[in-house]
Order: structure tokens, then sequence, then C-alpha cells
């Protein structure tokens, strides 16, 4: 039976691959997007049974509820709203990681210092993606400001908090009966993503989206080490990288730094907030089909500008 389970995780982890590589053009991404699908559920399937789970009952609730709220998004949710829901998928993944890894941990806990390690990232990346996602989701839908939003000593108090959640990291580690510290790490990791996210402008929002796919991946890769799951390590590990080239690649096409869009503008904050006065204002408003052929209609020049 193991040799079974290892095989099907090799297939699925293949379909995985070539799902990625199918998606990299519009002309087969639909195809990508089926052979990602398949080996999903694949994965899902036999896990199943190589964990030899006694009671399926929650298990069956979870997926149609689950498949039909995903159904319903598929249906309703239309292409211009596709970043979105990209954002809060993105959110869900990484809270699924954080909760799974928790669970794990209080199932029984451990003393092996690499599971705890791969624990307290999990945590950490996953909370952070699970925050910081909903947070882009509502820059983009309008529920948050689209503006920058900065604070005194911004960047200062989120370089402070990531280093305290590392050294709580290392006390936890050390000491894995210490729950309080875990649930500090907890904390402040979801403070963390809401920080990270709201000084991100709106245009840079499918940046961050793209950037947080990649850590709901690594958060997800964490957690395949916590429960020791290869394939769910390898899942993990091709998003995270995936998402980060494709972050890249946005950040080149838009000829932005990578670290000015995730730290909000940490580099050449002055000379960005000397040009302020100088450089276009407001912000970017979507509309629909029908505004879009009114304002044709009374438009004398119209500049396309691909991406946006």
């Amino acid at each position: 039976m193991q040799i079974i389970i290892y095989l099907v995780y090799l297939i699925a982890s293949i379909l995985f691959i070539f799902g990625i590589k199918r998606l990299s053009s519009p002309k087969t991404a639909r195809q990508g997007n089926m052979l990602s699908s398949l080996g999903m559920f694949l994965a899902i399937v036999i896990t199943l049974f190589d964990q030899q789970i006694l009671t399926y009952e929650y298990i069956i609730i979870g997926v149609v509820v689950g498949s039909a709220i995903g159904a319903f998004m598929a249906l309703k949710v239309e292409m211009t709203g596709m970043p979105q829901m990209v954002g809060v998928l993105n959110g869900f993944g990484g809270g699924a990681s954080a909760l799974v890894a928790l669970s794990e941990y209080y199932k029984g806990g451990t003393s092996d210092i690499a599971i705890l390690v791969t624990l307290v990232l999990s945590v950490l990346i996953g909370a952070v993606t699970f925050t910081g996602s909903f947070i882009a989701f509502g820059k983009l839908q309008g529920f948050v400001t689209g503006k920058v939003v900065k604070y005194p000593l911004q960047n200062p108090i989120n370089v402070l908090l990531l280093l305290a959640v590392i050294a709580a990291g290392v006390v936890f580690v050390i000491d894995p009966s210490r729950v309080d510290i875990l649930m500090g790490i907890l904390s402040v990791s979801l403070l963390l993503g809401v920080l990270l996210v709201l000084p991100i402008g709106g245009a840079d929002m499918p940046v961050a989206i793209s950037l947080l796919n990649s850590y709901s991946g690594l958060a997800a890769s964490m957690t395949g080490f916590v429960l020791q799951n290869n394939l769910l390590i390898i899942a993990g590990a091709l998003v995270g990288a995936s998402g980060i080239i494709l972050t890249i690649i946005m950040c080149k096409g838009m000829n932005r730094s990578l670290m000015n869009v995730v730290l909000g503008g940490w580099e050449n904050a002055g000379a960005a907030s000397s040009e302020a006065g100088t450089g276009p204002q407001g912000d970017a408003k979507s509309v629909d089909a029908e505004e879009a052929a009114m304002i044709f209609d009374s438009a004398q020049n119209v500049v396309i500008i691909p991406g946006y």
C-alpha cells in the first residue's frame, strides 16, 4: 500500500508541474488548471487512505460545503474581480496552513527541533498571509483605502515585530511547552500581515497579491514538514517558487523594485516625497462595459496601458 501511495504522490506532483507549465499561456491555461485540479484530487484521496482516517463525516461535509462555495465563486465572480478572489483564496490557504500546524501541535506536540522550527515558520507565514491577503482584497474591492497608508516609524516597527517573532520562535523551540509563546507568535504575525500590506498602494496590489500567493505556498510547504507529508512539501514549494517568479516579472513590467513594493516605499522615500507634488495624482478606478462605452464616446484621446 505504501508503494501505491508514493506512486500516486509522484503522479500528482507531475500533474502539478505540468499544470503550472500550461498556465504560462492563455491558450493552455484552462488545461493547466484542469491538470492541477486532477493532481489535487488524487492527492486528497490518497492522503485520506495514507492517514487511515476512521471517520469521514466531517471530511464529506467540508468537501460539499467547500465545493459549493467554490462553484458559486467561479460562476458569479467576473474576470475583473479575479485579483480580489485570488487574494481571498491566498488568505484561506495561509490561514489553513497555520491552523493545521497548530492542530498538529495540540494533537500531541513534538520535541523534534526540525518539526518545531517548521511549525513556527508555518504559523508565522500563514498568519501574515491570512491578514495581508484580506487587506489586499479590501483595497482592491474598495473596503479599505487604496492609498498608501503610512505612520511614524513604520518600517522600524515592522522590523522590530519581525525580530520579536523570531526571538519568540527560538524560545518556543527550546521549550515547546510554552503555549503562550506560540499564541504570541500567532498574534504578532496576524498584526504583521496588516502592517505590511497597508502601506502598499492600490496600483501595486496585483504585485502584492502575487507575493502573498508565494507566501501561501511557503506556508503550505512548512506545514508539509510538520505533517511529514512529501506531496504537501512539493506542492507548496511549487506555488512558492512560481509565485515569487511571477512577482519579480510583474515588478520588472511595472518598472518597480520588489523591495519598494513589499516595504511600502522603503527605498527612495525622500525622492518619492519630493516628487509627490509633480507626479500623477488620484486613484485608478474600474468601470463596467457600459460606462467604458460612454467614456470612450466622449473622449478625444485614449491611452491604453497594458497590465492595468
